[in-house]
């Protein structure tokens, strides 16, 4: 197996001849009806549902999309029940041959941030014995606490082959409060974060000429797009705000070079693609998820290739 998370990556952005990634985010009104009258309407039940949900559209999109990125926060909400539910669903999505993108948000001081690399992304010892926990392929991270606070997460990168995607220009409408703040230097914090990205995944760069550590850049803002590609030509980019939060094809493609340089992510618009069909039965979830994703992909396909 190539040790090289972004080349693992890539490669199957290659074989599915799309670049994008399913975000996982489940509320448990989503979930269809008919999955949520099999379980109880209580904490587990919730969770049971969610978790039978989750892997119908991990089913609906296996051999299409590459990747999948559940979102931490929705099932720390759920409790120890739901954080089964995020390792189980991690899991299920590997077995599918899917690269696993855990969306932590994760930094804290160093001594914090092994324990959290631990969880993600290496391994814990107890004993003698070293046990993989949720053993994933990325993280997100936010570097406001500097290099000290990313570094434990590079070191199990470089250990352990996997890779980790560093917030910087997010596609929140507020994100300009602080991340177009321009520094001393003439740069915007964006720009230094993408600077330092760069610096954190210098000694992690494949056989495609990308880093395993990647940066987090809004699909809502097309002109830092543009301005930070010209910037870090070796990093990749994970790509929220398509669909639902308003992104474009067509501003997406400015990330790429030669059909490489981004994956693009979108939750709302594919977990719930069921519910935009007049008429179509909740039971056929499955089918419009699947028809939502080879549009999706097609849209940005050629968008990219233009």
């Amino acid at each position: 197996m190539n040790n090289n998370a972004m080349d693992r990556l890539i490669q199957r952005i290659r074989e599915t001849d799309n670049p994008t990634v399913m975000g996982l985010d489940p509320k448990y009104e989503m979930v269809p009806e008919f999955i949520r009258a099999k379980y109880n309407a209580d904490m587990e039940g919730a969770c049971r549902a969610i978790l039978e949900f989750n892997k119908g559209l991990i089913d609906s999109v296996t051999g299409i999309v590459p990747a999948v990125k559940p979102q931490a926060a929705y099932y720390e909400a759920l409790g120890p029940s739901g954080m089964m539910v995020f390792k189980e669903t991690c899991d299920y999505a590997k077995q599918k041959n899917m690269i696993v993108i855990a969306d932590i948000k994760r930094g804290d001081i160093g001594p914090t941030a092994v324990a959290y690399s631990s969880a993600y992304l290496g391994k814990t010892k107890i004993g003698e014995a070293e046990h993989s926990i949720f053993d994933v392929d990325f993280v997100t991270l936010n570097g406001y606490l500097g290099t000290d606070s990313i570094q434990p997460f590079i070191e199990d990168c470089k250990a352990y082959g996997k890779g980790a995607f560093i917030l910087a220009k997010t596609s929140n409408p507020s994100s300009g409060e602080l991340q177009d703040l321009k520094l001393e230097t003439g740069q915007t914090v964006y720009e230094k974060v993408a600077e330092l990205a760069k610096g954190w995944g210098k000694d992690l760069i494949g056989e495609n000429g990308y880093s395993s550590i990647g940066i987090v850049v809004g699909a809502t803002y097309p002109a830092q797009i543009e301005e930070l590609r010209r910037l870090v030509q070796s990093t990749y980019f994970l790509i929220p705000g398509y669909g639902a939060q308003g992104g474009k094809a067509e501003d997406i493609a400015l990330a790429f070079r030669n059909g490489l340089g981004g994956i693009v992510n979108a939750s709302r618009s594919l977990m719930t693609a069921y519910t935009k069909v007049e008429g179509l039965p909740a039971e056929q979830y499955q089918q419009a998820t699947r028809a939502e994703a080879v549009r999706m992909r097609d849209e940005l396909n050629n968008a990219i290739n233009e």
